[in-house]
C-alpha cells in the first residue's frame, strides 16, 4: 500500500469522562472507529455536555472516546486496515508482542485502545460495558448488535430498537467480539446513514437509554427521555424486536462489486432478488428475508447481510431454557456429541443441524465456530446465561 501523508490531529481521544459518586458500571462509548462515522462523536459530546453542565448524579462512570483518530481527520473509514476487524485474539496478542515503532496507523490506535480497555477494567467499581457507535453507508432505521449472552440479551431489549443477533458468527475481528470474550459487556447501536443529522439524536438516544438500562441515571433524570423512546420507537415502528443474521456476502477490491441501487436496511427481499453485480455477474438473494448493511461506500468487506425474524416466543424459550442450565444437557441429544479436546466446543453432523436448525444451537447459547469432516463445531459463548 502506498503511504499516506497523516494529517494533524483536531480530535482527541477522550471525549469526555463523568465520574459518578456512587460506585456502578463503567460505561465506555465508542464513536469513530470507524472514521467517515462521526455521528457517535457529536452524540456522545452532547450527552457528556448535558451530565456536566446541570450536575447530574451518576451511579459508575462514564468513558466516551474516539476510536480512529487519523481516519477520522481525513473522513475515510480506515487508513491502512479496518479497525473493527482487527480485534481476534491472535491479533491482540501479535499486537502485544510487536514493536510500536513498527505500527501502522490501525495498530496504532488499537494499541492505545487497548490501554484505554485494560485500565478500565482494573479500575471500574462495577461491569465495564462498551457501547460501540456507528453508521452505515445506506439509510434505514437503527438497530442493536450483540453477542447473545443472556446479560447483554436484558441491556439490548430495554433500548428501544431491532435486536440483531450472530454478527459475530459472520465478521471475525470486531470489537463487540473481543469485548465480550474479555469479560465486558459490549453492544454496537448503528444509528442510520452516515450524513444523516438523524443518525446523531439515535446515537444520543441510546446512549441516555443505556445509561438507564444499567442503573446508572434514574429514568426522571434523563433529560427528553420519554422523547428518547418515542423517536426510537417511531423510527422502527412494525419492525420485529429480534432477528438473526442468517446470511453475509464477503466482498473484495477484485470482485468490483457493485449493489444495485435504493435499498435501505430492513427492506423485506425475496428469494433470487437480484440485489447486487460483480465480475461474475448478477448477485441473487439465496432466501427471503430482510437486507441489511447493503454497501454503498468505497472500502468495506461486507456487500450486504441478510437478517430474518426471531419469534418472540422461541427468545423466551431460549432464556428459560439457560436460566435452567439446559445448554449443559445438549451433548446428550442425538447426533451431537462433546469435541475431544475442547470442554466448551460440541459436535454436531450436518444432518442433525438441519433437523434441529442451526438457530436452535444459537439460541441456547452456542455459535458456529467451524465446519470439519462433514460437521460442525459450535462452541459455547463465553457467558452462556
Amino acid at each position: 500500500m502506498t503511504a499516506v501523508t497523516l494529517p494533524a490531529r483536531t480530535h482527541d481521544r477522550f471525549i469526555g469522562k463523568v465520574h459518578g459518586d456512587a460506585p456502578g458500571p463503567a460505561l465506555i462509548v465508542s464513536g469513530g472507529i470507524h472514521g467517515n462515522e462521526p455521528a457517535g462523536i457529536v452524540a456522545a459530546r452532547r450527552v457528556v455536555a448535558h451530565l456536566q453542565e446541570h450536575a447530574i448524579p451518576l451511579r459508575g462512570d462514564l468513558i466516551a472516546i474516539a476510536g480512529n483518530l487519523d481516519a477520522l481527520e481525513m473522513g475515510w473509514r480506515f487508513v491502512e486496515t479496518d479497525l473493527n476487524r482487527v480485534w481476534t485474539t491472535a491479533r491482540v496478542e501479535a499486537l502485544r508482542a510487536s514493536d510500536p515503532a513498527i505500527d501502522n496507523a490501525e495498530q496504532r490506535q488499537q494499541r492505545e485502545l487497548l490501554g484505554i480497555f485494560e485500565e478500565q477494567q482494573r479500575t471500574a467499581r462495577g461491569e465495564v460495558v462498551i457501547l460501540d457507535l456507528h453508521t452505515t453507508s445506506a439509510g434505514g432505521p437503527p438497530f442493536c448488535l450483540f453477542s447473545d449472552t443472556l446479560a447483554n440479551r436484558r441491556i439490548a431489549m430495554k433500548l428501544g430498537v431491532p435486536a440483531i443477533l450472530g454478527l459475530e458468527e459472520c465478521i471475525d475481528g470486531t470489537l463487540l467480539d473481543y469485548s465480550t470474550k474479555t469479560g465486558m459487556h459490549a453492544f454496537v447501536v448503528e444509528g442510520g446513514k452516515h450524513d444523516d443529522e438523524a443518525s446523531e439524536d439515535y446515537h444520543e438516544a441510546a446512549i441516555w437509554l443505556t445509561l438507564v438500562a444499567l442503573g446508572m441515571l434514574p429514568p426522571d433524570t434523563v433529560p427528553r427521555a420519554s422523547d428518547c423512546r418515542a423517536r426510537l420507537a417511531e423510527s422502527t415502528k412494525g419492525l420485529p424486536r429480534a432477528l438473526e443474521v442468517s446470511y453475509r456476502h464477503p466482498v473484495d477490491e477484485s470482485d468490483n462489486f457493485v449493489m444495485r441501487r435504493g435499498y435501505v436496511g430492513f427492506q423485506p427481499i425475496a428469494r433470487d432478488e437480484h440485489l447486487a453485480d460483480d465480475r461474475s455477474g448478477a448477485i441473487r438473494a439465496r432466501e427471503d428475508g430482510r437486507i441489511l448493511m447493503p454497501l454503498y461506500q468505497e472500502l468495506g468487506s461486507d456487500g450486504f447481510f441478510v437478517i430474518r425474524e426471531i419469534r418472540p416466543f422461541w427468545l423466551g424459550v431460549s432464556t428459560w431454557a439457560r436460566t435452567l442450565g439446559l445448554p449443559r444437557l445438549v451433548p446428550l441429544l442425538p447426533g451431537v456429541r462433546r469435541h475431544a479436546d475442547r470442554a466448551d466446543w460440541i459436535v454436531v453432523s450436518k444432518q442433525i443441524v438441519r433437523f434441529y436448525r442451526s438457530e436452535v444451537f444459537h439460541l441456547l447459547g452456542f455459535r458456529t465456530h467451524h465446519e470439519v469432516d462433514g460437521n460442525i463445531v459450535f462452541a459455547r459463548r463465553r457467558r452462556v446465561r
